[in-house]
């Protein structure tokens, strides 16, 4: 049994064109079927001319279908009046759409009304249902048979209506055949190997067919619990610091934060340097002789540390080990403007140390600081503002433990319990700046400035439930991760 498509083709080559309305009608099968089969052949080349055309064609409303079957409305009006008449109430309540039928069968003059009486009597004997015959003409597809004028009183009487339908003529194309054979798509070496491919029909490209989307525009877990930090901080009326700069000399990551040259935490152990640029020249002079003599011979109620303060040391350059050296130039360039004015700084970016790489620890990780400068601050205030801020965080329960930082005294560890593990785990770290550090910066005496900081790959890893950071950051991070995450949402 011939398909469909071979049974297009040899229509086409005994007819030479035809449209598949008429084919449909010819092959007795479903006009879409018909357009289906057509564009299917249409793929393999140019076997058909098709060109699409649109036909107006009429149809039979449903009153209209009701209508074709059991009569127009004027003649069921006529058949319900009896030989010797009835009353009008009894017929308009016994015939359906009476309003309309009982017009259309007076004016034909088929039936009379009494007014004395309300009788209506018949006026003909028998009639003639025209309306019912050319709705029949219809269904049949010969509505050649009935005038334009009709066509238009039936559409206005919603017995009929006019529907655009879309078909195809179709002729020979350059390449008509009446067998189908399904070009290739791929240039194969055997093809080649055996000069197969001069034989053979091959699809052409469409370039104008989308492509796959490449995947992209998923945010890593560590951003979006970052655009969380911020919303908070934003909501808390502070301003982020510019953080660009991942190179700092050893000057503003260590000497201006009062951290003395022999601390540990100098050490190429634990600190990343640069060979080159190997060292960093300018700095505010007046500030550096500040510096340097609050190191060497201490100053503002300080004895400071008593050594011989290099300045070769603070000249080294470094990978930034804590975001709290832009924390410090944001201070110093504060002091440097005309009158104090209170400010709230937070910043999220990189910092680097040169650490043992293990489940929890990174090189390279990121830390949120947080710092508030005005007059009279206090202690009250800093575990203040870390109840606020940790309470957007949806943590409400703190701890603070006294701990030791070389440039804020005094300073505190933040602990929250972790209903999860039923223990208490440390978040951060929180103090306020020595006067050793902002004084010599140009501060007003009585400026106290509180700070907090704490990574951000603690919180994400807790909330994504990671419990090694290397799934999270590095070479080995599974990038289906990052398209298969979901949002962040912080318990506030």
């Amino acid at each position: 049994m011939a398909s469909l498509s071979e049974s297009i083709l040899v229509k086409v080559s005994e007819l030479n064109c035809v449209d598949t309305l008429t084919l449909s009608s010819l092959l007795n099968e479903d006009h879409q079927k018909v357009i289906g089969a057509v564009k299917s052949i249409q793929i393999l080349g140019d076997i058909l001319s098709v060109e699409s055309i649109a036909t107006k064609l009429w149809e039979l409303t449903e009153e209209g279908k009701e209508v074709s079957v059991n009569g127009s409305h004027e003649a069921l009006i006529f058949n319900a009046v009896p030989a010797d008449g009835i009353k009008q109430a009894d017929l308009m309540s016994s015939v359906p759409n009476a309003k309309v039928g009982f017009s259309k069968a007076m004016s034909k003059g088929w039936i009379v009304l009494d007014k004395s009486n309300g009788m209506v009597t018949r006026k003909v004997e028998k009639i003639s249902d025209e309306v019912q015959e050319h709705l029949k003409c219809i269904l049949s597809k010969e509505d050649d048979k009935i005038p334009a004028n009709l066509k238009q009183e039936y559409k206005k009487r919603k017995l009929l209506q006019e529907i655009t339908v879309k078909s195809f003529n179709i002729s020979k194309g350059s390449q008509f055949s009446l067998t189908l054979s399904k070009p290739e798509t791929d240039l194969t070496p055997e093809m080649i190997a055996t000069g197969d491919w001069k034989t053979k029909t091959f699809k052409p490209y469409n370039l104008n067919a989308l492509g796959v989307p490449p995947s992209s525009g998923y945010l890593h877990p560590l951003l979006k619990v970052r655009t969380e930090f911020r919303q908070i901080f934003f909501e808390m009326g502070f301003t982020e610091m510019p953080t660009n700069n991942y190179v700092e000399s050893s000057f503003w990551n260590f000497d201006s934060l009062f951290q003395p040259q022999q601390h540990p935490a100098r050490d190429a152990h634990d600190t990343f340097f640069l060979l080159e640029p190997k060292k960093s020249e300018k700095f505010p002079a007046d500030y550096l002789e500040r510096v340097k003599a609050v190191h060497s011979k201490g100053g503002y109620g300080s004895q400071g540390y008593r050594y011989s303060w290099n300045i070769e040391e603070a000249q080294k350059n470094l990978l930034r080990t804590h975001t709290t050296a832009v924390s410090a130039r944001m201070l110093y360039n504060l002091a440097q403007g005309d009158g104090f004015k209170p400010v709230k700084y937070f910043s999220i970016d990189r910092v680097f140390r040169n650490e043992t790489l293990d489940a929890t620890h990174l090189a390279e990780f990121h830390q949120v600081e947080g710092l508030i400068a005005d007059f009279d601050l206090t202690l009250g205030d800093l575990i203040g503002v870390l109840y606020e801020f940790f309470k957007k965080l949806g943590i409400t329960k703190l701890n603070f433990k006294p701990a030791y930082n070389p440039y804020t005294e005094p300073s505190m560890e933040i602990f929250c319990y972790h209903e999860g593990l039923g223990k208490w785990i440390e978040v951060g770290n929180s103090g306020m700046f020595r006067p050793e550090m902002l004084l010599p910066m140009g501060l007003p005496e009585k400026v106290n400035v509180i700070a907090w900081g704490l990574s951000l790959e603690r919180p994400t890893m807790i909330k994504y439930g990671y419990n090694n950071i290397r799934d999270l950051v590095g070479p080995k991070v599974d990038l289906q991760m990052v398209h298969d995450n979901g949002l962040c949402r912080l318990d506030k």
